[in-house]
C-alpha cells in the first residue's frame, strides 16, 4: 500500500455542487437555491443563532441570580509548606513573586496552612486563614495583613 494509491470508500464522498454553471449542469436557472425568498438572494447568511425571527433561545431563558465578577477578590495562594523552603526571616509578596511562589507581586495573596512549618518567619501577606496564623505563631513568628 502506497500514499499516493489511497482511496476512500466508494459511495462515502460527493462531488461538489458546481452552482451557477448553466443548464447543462443540472444545476440551472435558480442554481440549486430554491425560487425564492431570503436564502436565494446574494449575501445571505445562516447565522447559528437566528431563529427565523423567532425569540431566541438566549432572550427566552429566564435570568437568575447575582454575579458580583466587578468586586471579587481573586487570592493568589501560598500553603505554609511552601514556606519552609525560604531562608529568610521576613516574607513579602516581592520575596514570594522572586521565590516563583506568586505569579504577581501586586495582586492579593492569601496564606493557607496547609502543611507544618519548622521556623519562625514573619509573614507580610494580604490574608491568612485561621489555621494558618495559629501554626504561625506557634513556631514563634508573626502573621502580618497588609
Amino acid at each position: 500500500m502506497k500514499l499516493g494509491n489511497l482511496k476512500p470508500a466508494s459511495g462515502s464522498t460527493h462531488s461538489k455542487k458546481r452552482i451557477g454553471r448553466g443548464h447543462g449542469s443540472g444545476l440551472g436557472r435558480s442554481a440549486g437555491r430554491g425560487d425564492k425568498g431570503y436564502h436565494s438572494r446574494s449575501g445571505s447568511k445562516h447565522r447559528p443563532w437566528f431563529e427565523g425571527g423567532q425569540m431566541p433561545l438566549h432572550r427566552r431563558v429566564p435570568k437568575r441570580g447575582f454575579s458580583n465578577f466587578l468586586f471579587k477578590k481573586e487570592y493568589q495562594i501560598v500553603n505554609l509548606s511552601d514556606l519552609n523552603k525560604i531562608d529568610t526571616e521576613t516574607v513579602n509578596p516581592s520575596i514570594l513573586k522572586e521565590q516563583g511562589l506568586v505569579k504577581y507581586a501586586l495582586r492579593p495573596i492569601k496564606i493557607l496552612g496547609e502543611g507544618d512549618i519548622d521556623k519562625k518567619i514573619n509573614i507580610v501577606a494580604s490574608a491568612f486563614s485561621s489555621s494558618a496564623i495559629k501554626k504561625i505563631e506557634k513556631a514563634g513568628g508573626t502573621a502580618t495583613a497588609q
